[in-house]
């Protein structure tokens, strides 16, 4: 066997185990987009109905933490991205929708703080020579609300020691295994205009809308024991949890439905580069033997001469 023909087999060996782990991680990675699917769309309610109870009932509260308005002092910008790549355009999307946001460019220097979440966003920011002011990394895939407390009460500390103004989510909202697009909301304060603006992306996804308006208006009814202000005060610590576990888990399955795409695509590219090898392959192999049958039968000629 010729050179040339070992040469191809090689290659198309090559590529066929490429695309077994392709297409092994092609698998892992649907199985666990529909895990984070579903607690995303779960989270997504409990969320909803926090916002529903407090937007109801945020003129009548005091100014809290969490509702404290402040005219003056820097952003703080939370970005959230993978820790590991081969996830398509994802990282690249939501970190492209913040550094070229018309909030982040309006932003004077001195007062933009940012904090990352994800390997990914903090690679990018250091390789860009952007200045983070904490990193969060290697956070669990089995997220708990006490994984989730630690990171909450490290924006919360610096919400209150930097004087922030405001703070920034920059996030991906997981639409379907196709679909993700960024999203940047006001994550503090709280006011009627940033939770209806959550408000918004979570009643677009509910299947039934209606429902969620009988919800919303049962609010009127309800009696807060043993205060009004303990009660919202609670819900208040609920909700800046809720969201940030509900920006992970929108995170986890934009992150596997892009690598699912990534590794399908990169699973049908390696079936047509060893289809064209094995064509290539069949082409010279067929060069081959009809060589080798033009010599026998020319040195079967010379022989009868």
């Amino acid at each position: 066997m010729s050179g040339a023909l070992l040469e191809i087999r090689k290659k198309i060996g090559g590529v066929k185990n490429t695309r077994t782990i392709t297409k092994a991680m092609q698998m892992v990675a649907a199985s666990k987009m529909r895990q984070f699917q579903k607690r995303a769309i779960s989270t997504r309610g409990y969320v909803q109905d926090l916002l529903a109870i407090l937007a109801k009932n945020l003129t009548t509260q005091e100014s809290t933490i969490y509702t404290e308005k402040r005219n003056h002092g820097a952003t703080l910008f939370v970005l959230y991205t993978s820790d590991k790549g081969l996830c398509g355009p994802l990282n690249n999307k939501i970190i492209n929708a913040l550094f070229r946001s018309k909030k982040w460019l309006e932003t004077p220097l001195d007062q933009r703080k940012l904090l990352t979440i994800g390997k990914k966003s903090y690679d990018y920011a250091k390789t860009n020579k952007i200045p983070v002011l904490k990193h969060t990394g290697q956070i669990p895939e089995k997220l708990t609300h006490l994984d989730a407390i630690k990171v909450v009460e490290t924006i919360l500390e610096i919400w209150e020691k930097e004087k922030i103004k405001e703070v920034i989510f920059v996030a991906p909202h997981y639409k379907n295994s196709f679909t993700f697009y960024p999203i940047i909301k006001t994550f503090l304060p709280f006011s009627q205009k940033t939770i209806e603006s959550t408000l918004g992306p979570l009643q677009a996804t509910q299947e039934n809308p209606e429902n969620q308006n009988k919800q919303l208006a049962s609010n009127h009814f309800m009696i807060f024991a043993p205060s009004e202000e303990h009660v919202l005060n609670r819900l208040y610590e609920q909700l800046v949890q809720s969201l940030f576990i509900q920006a992970f888990m929108e995170l986890k399955a934009s992150e596997y439905s892009s690598r699912m795409i990534a590794m399908q695509n990169a699973t049908d590219a390696a079936d047509r580069i060893t289809n064209d090898l094995t064509l290539a392959y069949n082409k010279a192999r067929q060069a081959v033997i009809t060589q080798e049958i033009a010599e026998l039968l020319g040195g079967a000629a010379s022989l009868e001469e």
